[in-house]
């Protein structure tokens, strides 16, 4: 298995690619070991030391660094981790009986929101390394959470505010801003 990698706009963070799925449908994204219980392989790359948070889109791995520490001391336990548990075969998250999606019955503009954010938004920000996730709409007011890559990245508030908030202005004259949810 060849694992290749691409640096982020965020410098504390490195995209991983496999070169097969990870995600096979959403993202996950664990800010802290204590959240990776379901998760063997962000358990396993927490237990490196140094790493601060972990996210999986469809087909990358999204690593996040403590700043004290530099990527050519990381990098190859990382990519050693990730071999090593890909090749096994084994899951990167582990399945649950309590894994089913609510239903939620949005109004036309959430909708639309929605489906902006998908098709237009949601596959460049994964070409980043990270994903946005829609949180509520109150008032004009989008609520969005950037994770992966994306989350703490210096360039954030930009995409945020000039990226997205003017693309879903233009197309959802009900929005008047966007909001960072921490």
């Amino acid at each position: 298995m060849f694992i290749q990698t691409e640096q982020t706009p965020n410098p504390a963070t490195l995209k991983f690619l496999p070169g097969r799925t990870v995600m096979a449908k959403g993202t996950a994204h664990f800010a802290h070991a204590e959240s990776a219980a379901a998760s063997p392989l962000a358990l396993r790359l927490f237990d490196i030391d140094g790493v601060t948070a972990v996210f999986f889109g469809a087909d990358f791995v999204s690593v996040t660094k403590d700043d004290s520490l530099e990527w050519y001391v990381l990098k190859p336990s990382i990519l050693g981790a990730l071999m090593e548990h890909l090749t096994a075969g084994l899951p990167v998250i582990e399945e649950t009986a309590d894994a089913s999606v609510p239903e939620t019955d949005d109004d036309e503009v959430v909708t639309q929101i929605k489906e902006l954010l998908d098709t237009r938004v949601r596959p460049a920000v994964a070409m980043d390394g990270g994903d946005i996730i829609f949180h509520g709409f109150d008032e004009g007011v989008v609520y969005l959470q950037m994770q992966g890559a994306c989350q703490g990245c210096p360039s954030s508030t930009a995409t945020l505010k000039m990226g997205v908030e003017n693309l879903l202005r233009h197309y959802v004259p009900e929005v008047a801003r966007v909001e960072a949810v921490l």
